[in-house]
C-alpha cells in the first residue's frame, strides 16, 4: 500500500483573536444600523435641523451684536472724538487769530479779546485731557496729544512776551508774535490736524464695521431654511401629509429671523449711511471751512503786524510777495473758490458743504456765509489799498474796526458756519440714533426664535417617531 509523499510543511498558525469591541465602537455600529431604519433617519434629521436652526440664531446674534457695538461707537465715541479733535484745532486757530487781533489793538488790549483768547486756550486744554482719556489703543493719537500738550505752553509764553513788549511800545513784540504764530502754524496746528485725521479714520472704520452685511448669518440662515424645506418635502412624499406643525413652526421662526436680519440691517445701513453722507461728512467739510476762515483772518491780521517783513522766498509766481497776504488768498480760494457772486463757486468748501446739506435749514446759513465772505473780500481789498498807499491807520480801522470792517465780516462768517455745524450735528445724531435703533433687540430676538425653532423641529420629528411605537 502506497502513501502520498509528505511535503514537510507545518500547519498554518491559527488566526489571531479579534480585539475586544469598545463601547464607543459598539455605539457607533448601532447608530449606523439604526440609521438604516426610518426611525433612525428621523432622529438624525431632527438633530441636524435643530443644530442648524440654533447655529443660525447664534451666528445672527453674534454678527448683529458686533454691528450694534460699531454703530454705538459711531454715535457715542468715534464721532464725538472726531468733533472734539476738530474743536481742538479750531480753538488753537482761533486763539492765534485772537492774539493777533489783540496785538493790533495796541498796548491796551480790549478785555473781550483777551477773554476770548483765554477761553480758546482753556477749551483746547480741556479737550486734550478728554481726548487723552478716550483715545483707547490709538498710539498715533496719543503721540499727537503729547506733542500739543508739550508745545502749548511754549506758544502761550511767546504770546505773553509779545503782549508785554507791545504794552511797552517795543518793536520786539511783533517778532515774538510772529515766532508764536510760526510755532502755531508749523507745529501745533499740524499736530492737531493729524489728531483730527486719526480720529476721523477711526470713525470711518466704525462706519465700515457697522454697515458690513452679515453674510455668514445670512448664509447659515439659507442653509437652515433649505434643510427645513427639504425635510418637509420628504415628510410629504412619505406620508402624503401636507403639514407638520412642528417643522412649520421651525420654518416660520427661521423665516422671521431672516427677514428681521435682512430688513433690520438694510434700515440700519441706510440710516447710518445717511448720517455719514449728510452728517459726518458735512461736519468734516464745515470744520475745514471754519478753520480756513480762522486762518485767513489770522493771515489778514499778521499782514499788518509784519508790515512786509515776511515774504515768500520760494521760487514761483509769489516769490517776494507778502507771505501772509499770499496765505490769505490761498485760504479764501479754498473757502469759496473763484466766487464772483453771493453764492460759493463750484469746488470751494462752502460749495461742497452746501451740496452735502440735505435741507434748506442746512443750506441757508452756508449761502449767507458765502455772501459775507464776498463782503469780507471787498473790505479786505480796500484795507490793502489803504495800507499799500501808506495809510496804516485807515487800513487798521478797516481790519479791526467795530463797523464796516473785515473783522465784522469774519465774525458773521464764523457765526453762520457755527450755525451750520450745529444743524448738521443734530442731523447726524438723529440719523445715527435711528440707524443703531434698528439693531435693538435683534440679537436677543434671534436667539429666542432660534431656540423656539429648534424645539419646533424636534417636536415635529418626534410626532413622526411616535407613529413607529
Amino acid at each position: 500500500m502506497s502513501y502520498p509523499p509528505t511535503t514537510g510543511r507545518a500547519a498554518p498558525p491559527p488566526a489571531p483573536a479579534a480585539p475586544p469591541r469598545t463601547a464607543w465602537r459598539e455605539g457607533l455600529d448601532r447608530a449606523r444600523a439604526a440609521a438604516t431604519t426610518e426611525p433612525g433617519r428621523l432622529r438624525v434629521i431632527g438633530a441636524v435641523l435643530a443644530a442648524l436652526v440654533v447655529a443660525f440664531g447664534a451666528v445672527t446674534a453674534w454678527q448683529v451684536s458686533d454691528r450694534q457695538t460699531a454703530a454705538d461707537a459711531v454715535a457715542e465715541r468715534s464721532q464725538p472724538l472726531s468733533a472734539d479733535a476738530a474743536q481742538i484745532y479750531r480753538s488753537l486757530a482761533d486763539a492765534d487769530t485772537t492774539a493777533t487781533r489783540g496785538f493790533l489793538a495796541g498796548g491796551q488790549e480790549p478785555a473781550q479779546v483777551r477773554k476770548r483768547y483765554v477761553q480758546d486756550i482753556d477749551t483746547a486744554s480741556k479737550l486734550l485731557v478728554s481726548a487723552a482719556a478716550n483715545t483707547g489703543g490709538s498710539a498715533s493719537a496719543r503721540e499727537e496729544i503729547r506733542k500739543i500738550n508739550q508745545l502749548l505752553p511754549v506758544y502761550t509764553g511767546l504770546v505773553d512776551s509779545a503782549r508785554a513788549n507791545n504794552r511797552q511800545g517795543l518793536p520786539l513784540g511783533g517778532a515774538y508774535l510772529r515766532y508764536a504764530n510760526d510755532t502755531m502754524r508749523s507745529r501745533l496746528l499740524p499736530a492737531a490736524g493729524r489728531l483730527y485725521q486719526a480720529e476721523t479714520a477711526r470713525l470711518g472704520d466704525d462706519y465700515e464695521d457697522a454697515e458690513a452685511w452679515p453674510w455668514v448669518a445670512i448664509g447659515t440662515g439659507l442653509v437652515a431654511l433649505g434643510a427645513l424645506g427639504w425635510a418637509q418635502r420628504r415628510h410629504y412624499q412619505r406620508t402624503n401629509r401636507v403639514l407638520n406643525h412642528g417643522m412649520l413652526a421651525a420654518t416660520a421662526a427661521s423665516t422671521v429671523v431672516m427677514l428681521w436680519l435682512v430688513v433690520g440691517h438694510a434700515v440700519a445701513s441706510t440710516e447710518l449711511g445717511d448720517s455719514n453722507d449728510h452728517g459726518a461728512k458735512s461736519l468734516q467739510v464745515l470744520n475745514e471751512a471754519r478753520i480756513d476762515s480762522l486762518r485767513a483772518r489770522a493771515d489778514e491780521n499778521l499782514t499788518l503786524v509784519a508790515r512786509g517783513a515776511v515774504v515768500v522766498d520760494e521760487d514761483g509766481a509769489n516769490k517776494g510777495k507778502d507771505a501772509y497776504e499770499v496765505s490769505y488768498g490761498s485760504r479764501m480760494s479754498a473757502l469759496v473758490g473763484k466766487s464772483s457772486g453771493g453764492r460759493p463757486a463750484e469746488g470751494g468748501l462752502l460749495d461742497k458743504a452746501r451740496a452735502l446739506a440735505d435741507d434748506d435749514a442746512g443750506r441757508e446759513p452756508l449761502e449767507k456765509a458765502a455772501a459775507r465772505v464776498k463782503e469780507w473780500q471787498v473790505r479786505h481789498k480796500a484795507a490793502r489799498t489803504a495800507d499799500d498807499a501808506g495809510d496804516y491807520k485807515t487800513a487798521l480801522t478797516k481790519v479791526i474796526g467795530a463797523k464796516d470792517s473785515t473783522g465784522e465780516s469774519f465774525d458773521a462768517v464764523d457765526g453762520k458756519l457755527a450755525e451750520a455745524l450745529a444743524h448738521e450735528q443734530r442731523e447726524f445724531q438723529q440719523a445715527a440714533d435711528d440707524g443703531r435703533g434698528a439693531f435693538t433687540a435683534m440679537a436677543l430676538g434671534a436667539g429666542v426664535l432660534a431656540v423656539l425653532g429648534a424645539a419646533g423641529a424636534l417636536l415635529g420629528i418626534g410626532r413622526r417617531l411616535s407613529e413607529y411605537r
